[in-house]
């Protein structure tokens, strides 16, 4: 490919892809409702949001798309971005020592079409005190984060008992699986 953009307003998807040493751009995708069909299982829902975002890009030729979305699954149930900072803390309540699922679903987008894949990495806090979730929401404001944390901040290095699977996933991009998939498909 002559040109890969990255589809995504995320820092930590940038920084990824910086670190991976693959040359991009970030391009602003038009406005997509991150809406899903009611019937969609939450483990597929990343998939599916991730080609939704690929659709609503026009690519051009010589040009690979990347785009991304990742969810926070407990008990069945996703947890988005919290909205306010009380839904923030309520999020890493219902965390505090319990297991849950990150997924990330990602789009390669090329003018021969859309591959998507995703990967699950299995998260696992410790007791979480409510000082502890009341400081880090004040102090990290993870507002812009799926399940209220981000596992390379404050919380991550001190409350995460367990990760089963790659970290950099729960960061929001599984680079290893990325890497190897755009080697595969002849994308790098």
């Amino acid at each position: 490919m002559k040109k890969i953009l990255l589809g995504s307003g995320s820092p930590r998807r940038r920084e990824l892809l910086t670190m991976m040493d693959i040359d991009f751009e970030t391009v602003r995708l038009n406005d997509v409702e991150e809406i899903y069909p009611g019937e969609l299982r939450a483990e597929e829902v990343p998939a599916y949001l991730s080609r939704l975002k690929a659709q609503s890009y026009e690519i051009e030729p010589d040009t690979l798309l990347i785009t991304a979305d990742t969810v926070v699954i407990i008990d069945g149930e996703i947890l988005g971005k919290p909205h306010t900072e009380a839904e923030a803390v309520a999020m890493l309540r219902r965390l505090s020592g319990a297991r849950h699922k990150v997924i990330t679903g990602v789009s390669l987008t090329t003018t021969d079409g859309i591959y998507t894949f995703d990967e699950v990495t299995i998260v696992e806090f410790d007791e979480l005190s409510d000082a502890d979730i009341i400081s880090y929401v004040e102090k990290y404001r993870p507002l812009d984060k799926a399940g209220s944390y981000g596992i390379q901040e404050w919380i991550g290095l001190t409350g995460i008992k367990k990760i089963d699977g790659c970290f950099y996933n729960v960061m929001g991009l599984p680079t290893r699986t990325l890497y190897r998939t755009l080697k595969k498909l002849n994308l790098i």
